[in-house]
Order: structure tokens, then C-alpha cells, then sequence
């Protein structure tokens, strides 16, 4: 087990002795996923702490998705929870780019990839999804090259 796993599990008990419901919950559901993630495919393995980190960062965005859901539903309770749950799977997860910091990224990506026009959208992302790995979603950095590319 590797250390992200190790903390997440030492957080777990923590939570519970606190009676932290809230981070209870949140951490028991991280853990079920990385759980499901390690035996699926066709023979369970050991997860990497990157490994960890993409399932973790699968989990927030489906909290984002779920609190954007609710809001529009006009459930603010259960909008409520989501957030809350997200704060703590943030907790564990790496900073978020600033949008100038994306730009930044962006635009040195474009010109190492020598694309000029929406058509080699494929290479700038190419080039671009090792650099923000984790740190962006992928909606928002799709977002950003095609702005830079003038699409």
C-alpha cells in the first residue's frame, strides 16, 4: 500500500474517532473506489500514489458534477453535502492551476507544438496533458487551447 492510501485510511480512523460524519463518509467512499479500481481489469494490482490521485480526482469532479446538479435542481441541502464532501477529496489532492498559470502552460505548449490553427488541437493536448496532469480538468484546459488556437 502506498502512502496516499496508508494517509486516507489513518485519516479514516481519525474522522471516526472525531465523529467527523462528513469526512467519514467522503473517506470511506475514496477508499471503495481506489478499492474497485485496484481489482478491476483482468487481475487485481497495486495501486501507485498516481494512481490513487487519478481515482481521487474522478471522485471530486463527480462531486462537482453532483453539486452543479442539485443547485439546478433547487436542492441546496444536497448541493450542500457534495461541496462539502469535495472539500475534503481536495484535501488530498494537488493545488489547481490558476488561469493565468493554464495560459502560461497553454501558450508554451503551442509553441512547442508549432500548431496554428484549431486542427492541431490534438498535438497541443498532446503536448500539454502530462504538464497539468491532475492539476486541471480536462474540460477547462480543452477550453483553454481552443481559445488559444482561436477555435
Amino acid at each position: 500500500m502506498d502512502a496516499l492510501e496508508n494517509r486516507l485510511h489513518e485519516d479514516l480512523t481519525a474522522a471516526i474517532r472525531s465523529r467527523d460524519e462528513v469526512a467519514a463518509a467522503t473517506l470511506r467512499m475514496a477508499l471503495t473506489a481506489v478499492k474497485n479500481e485496484a481489482v478491476s481489469g483482468k487481475e487485481a494490482r497495486e495501486l501507485t500514489d498516481a494512481d490513487v490521485l487519478a481515482v481521487l480526482g474522478r471522485e471530486a469532479k463527480k462531486r462537482r458534477e453532483s453539486a452543479a446538479a442539485y443547485d439546478d435542481a433547487n436542492r441546496p441541502e444536497l448541493a450542500d453535502r457534495e461541496r462539502a464532501e469535495l472539500v475534503v477529496l481536495e484535501g488530498y489532492l494537488p493545488a489547481q492551476l490558476s488561469d493565468d498559470e493554464l495560459a502560461a502552460l497553454v501558450a508554451a505548449a503551442v509553441a512547442e507544438s508549432g500548431a496554428d490553427s484549431p486542427r492541431a488541437m490534438g498535438t497541443v493536448m498532446k503536448v500539454l496533458t502530462p504538464r497539468v496532469a491532475g492539476r486541471a480538468e480536462g474540460g477547462r484546459v480543452a477550453a483553454a487551447v481552443r481559445t488559444a488556437l482561436g477555435a
